[in-house]
């Protein structure tokens, strides 16, 4: 099984050629600075208005996490993320089922990035198909991702700064709007608090869908073989990714709902432009729209498909999943295959969820929440109880609350995504299975 990074031979570990600075802007691209524009009109429906009250919430449940993946890349430096770190804190079956499960987020990550980009596109380029956009968008990142790490970061700081700059337009145009007059006319509390229509129920529910768009921060330790700084690297740019990223989502869905005040949406997944259009203007609408298309289509998609071509690198070199998943592009030291494999089985989601993104949201979800779960329990495992740190707070009370917290939103979650969830969980079990008792795969760990 696996060994550490050092026993492995050069040919089959990666470069370590990326800075602090290089993961966290891979973690807000990872995570979108303006992802609410695309999910805005669904957390606005579930949360009766209230949603930076949703993404607070998120947020929140996020923080214990990223304390618990901060605490295990310092100690793992591997690639693998949640596998390894399961793996390393709990045990050989905790860490694959750990990754498995967040393979369920990864795999369908990119599919949900490309059918959002598609919907975007379609009222501008009503003729061209969805499927030709899902076909043109994984060609161009895939041909990114192969040809090297260093590439896609360079592209990632320019795809950053223009969504930035798209934001602060939006910010801008839409508190003067307000100013004017448009929606509520103010910015008020009720966006973030209304008594009125408040239960804990609604806000979790909103939640489930809210907390996709910080599905990212974790995407950095996938990149933790080929951090510089092995210790504090990975560590610091999760931390920091997700509070830069949180308050950002926080300021443009508190404008916008303010915006939103007294209106309704017909199509809810078009919902933040129709905002925006109110604000602005057309003009406002289609930089939105475009912007959506980019940051989804090429930026996040391009950072979803490194992460999970990584995950199953990392697995597949531990003989957990088929072992050509594992192999190293001979001029680039990319994990070719596993990228085109991601390539592959996102063209055949995007087509079979054409048309079902908040489902694909909410299963997107489960898969990355229940291996969170994992995690800080092999947080508390491998610091707490095997090696005796004696943090009882950051290595106990910490990740427990996560684990609580994470527990609940998923029991909250709707009955599809606990039943896709459940069903995903029971095909690991038999592949486990047949992997351990049919092809008697070694168990035991060697550190």
């Amino acid at each position: 099984m696996p060994s550490s990074e050092a026993a492995l031979p050069a040919a089959d570990r990666l470069e370590r050629t990326l800075g602090t600075v290089d993961l966290l802007i891979f973690g807000m691209i990872f995570m979108v600075p303006i992802a609410p524009f695309a999910v805005f009109g669904f957390v606005w429906h579930d949360a009766k208005g209230m949603v930076p009250l949703a993404y607070l919430i998120g947020m929140v449940c996020m923080v214990f996490t990223a304390m618990s993946y901060a605490a295990m890349s310092r100690a793992f430096p591997s690639a693998g993320s949640v596998y390894t770190y399961a793996q390393r804190g709990l045990g050989e079956a905790a860490g694959f089922f750990a990754g498995w499960l967040i393979l369920l987020d990864y795999i369908l990550v990119p599919a949900l990035l490309y059918i959002v980009s598609a919907a975007a596109l379609r009222p501008l380029l009503p003729a061209v198909p969805s499927w030709a956009w899902l076909a043109g968008f994984i060609a161009f990142n895939s041909v990114v991702n192969v040809l090297g790490v260093q590439m896609s970061t360079q592209a990632n700081r320019w795809l950053l700064v223009f969504e930035l700059i798209v934001l602060a337009v939006f910010v801008v145009v839409g508190l003067a709007a307000l100013h004017r007059g448009v929606g509520s006319g103010a910015l008020t509390w009720k966006p973030l608090y209304d008594a009125s229509q408040f239960s804990v129920t609604m806000a979790l529910g909103a939640t489930s869908i809210a907390v996709l768009s910080f599905l990212g921060f974790d995407g950095i330790s996938t990149l933790g073989e080929e951090a510089k700084d092995q210790r504090q690297g990975v560590a610091r740019a999760t931390l920091l990714s997700l509070f830069l990223v949180g308050v950002l989502f926080m300021a443009q869905t508190w404008i916008a709902a303010e915006l939103a005040a007294g209106r309704r949406f017909d199509v809810l997944d078009s919902a933040f432009y129709d905002v925006a259009e109110a604000a602005g203007g057309t003009w406002l609408k289609q930089l939105t729209l475009a912007a959506t298309v980019i940051a989804a289509g090429i930026a996040n998609a391009m950072a979803a498909q490194a992460a999970i071509s990584r995950v199953l690198f990392a697995m597949a070199r531990d003989r957990k999943l088929p072992v050509v998943l594992a192999r190293l592009h001979p001029r680039f030291n990319t994990p070719y295959v596993s990228t085109v494999a991601v390539a592959l089985v996102s063209l055949a989601v995007g087509l079979a969820f054409a048309d079902r993104l908040e489902d694909l949201t909410r299963l997107v979800n489960f898969g990355a929440l229940a291996g969170f779960m994992l995690l800080h329990l092999a947080v508390v495992n491998h610091f707490l109880i095997r090696t005796r740190s004696g943090a009882w707070i950051r290595h106990g009370i910490a990740p427990l609350l996560g684990f609580a917290i994470i527990a609940f939103v998923v029991v909250e979650m709707d009955r599809l995504a606990l039943t896709f969830g459940s069903l995903w969980l029971v095909l690991g079990i038999v592949y486990y299975v047949v992997l351990t008792r049919v092809l008697r795969r070694p168990v035991e760990l060697t550190v």
